[in-house]
């Protein structure tokens, strides 16, 4: 064999590797470059820097494909996030930061507890906020990951928005798979629009300061309207089968108790009966459980689109109350 044809031969099996070494050299790219030099005044030179470092990650698109959500019934996903080390670090992390919940709590409305949930379940009180590159992970999934692509374009213009807001640098923020980040792993866009300089240092850092990562939480779920000193959930029980046709996949509560309590299931007196609700089915380790799910469950499903996501906050967060 010649030492032409050898060389053909060894680039031609060389060039999928060239072709995911950085995402300077793709089209998509360039033009996304293109409209944040255009939309957002970004220096050229700047961005292609920072794409000629981007990755593709197959790990990531794996990942993406395959959430604990989607893959797991119930009984399956809460064995993740009620384990006992998880509640007592939990409640460790809540007398240690004791007065910031406290703050937060009177300042949002929003139950120090539930606070302390979100952040114990996106990464267990901070000790695991995510090892990929956010570049990585927001390039590869809004060019490499076309179901998608639109939200994670998006993403991608917001984290490198907040690069500038915050003189981060884009390079080197690290987080989940889906370019979350910090203590309570804000997409970019949360980051930009909820988090708070909840310690008044003039940063609204929740990469790091678990105090402005407390404020932060509570402002979110204060955004999307939790309702101060209302219930969450309840499990209830069945008769007969005309609670079936009040079962629906949509996360957003759609019947009234009244209506729920008429077809069989055991909602208490002490509920205002007006008020709209879900009749939620899970498979959990004993059996179906059933459960009635209020506005503020609801509202943890817009931190997490998932029931399960949203009852394992929960329930964390109830075990986290006790003594």
């Amino acid at each position: 064999m010649s030492f032409a044809v050898r060389f053909v031969v060894v680039l031609v099996l060389f060039l999928p590797t060239l072709s995911y070494a950085d995402y300077l050299g793709n089209q998509k790219t360039q033009a996304f470059i293109d409209e944040m030099v255009e939309k957002h005044q970004f220096e050229k030179a700047k961005l292609q820097k920072i794409f000629k470092q981007a990755e593709k990650k197959e790990s990531i698109l794996k990942a993406i494909s395959r959430p604990a959500e989607k893959r797991l019934e119930w009984s399956g996903y809460r064995k993740i996030f009620l384990k006992e080390d998880r509640i007592t670090k939990g409640k460790a992390f809540l007398k240690k930061y004791q007065d910031v919940f406290d703050k937060a709590e009177k300042t949002y409305g929003v139950p120090a507890h539930i606070i302390a949930a979100i952040i114990g379940v996106e990464t267990r009180y901070g000790q695991h906020k995510g090892s990929y590159r956010v570049i990585d992970a927001l390039s590869t999934l809004a060019f490499d990951y076309p179901p998608r692509s639109k939200f994670f374009k998006s993403e991608l213009e917001h984290v490198l928005l907040l690069a500038n807001e915050q003189s981060f640098k884009p390079l080197e923020l690290k987080g989940s798979y889906a370019g979350a980040m910090g203590y309570g792993q804000f997409i970019p866009s949360s980051y930009r629009h909820y988090a708070v300089d909840f310690d008044g240092d003039g940063i609204a850092d929740i990469l790091d300061n678990p105090v402005d990562a407390i404020g932060s939480v509570a402002n979110y779920f204060s955004k999307h309207k939790w309702r101060t000193k209302e219930p969450v959930s309840f499990k209830v029980s069945v008769e007969g089968d005309a609670y079936r046709s009040l079962i629906h996949k949509k996360l957003k509560p759609k019947h009234t108790l009244a209506k729920i309590k008429s077809a069989g299931v055991s909602v208490p007196d002490t509920y205002e009966l007006t008020q709209m609700a879900k009749l939620q089915v899970l498979n959990g380790a004993n059996g179906v459980e059933y459960w009635v799910t209020l506005q503020n469950f609801y509202v943890i499903t817009r931190y997490n689109h998932s029931h399960l996501y949203a009852m394992a906050v929960y329930q964390l967060a109830n075990e986290l109350l006790k003594k």
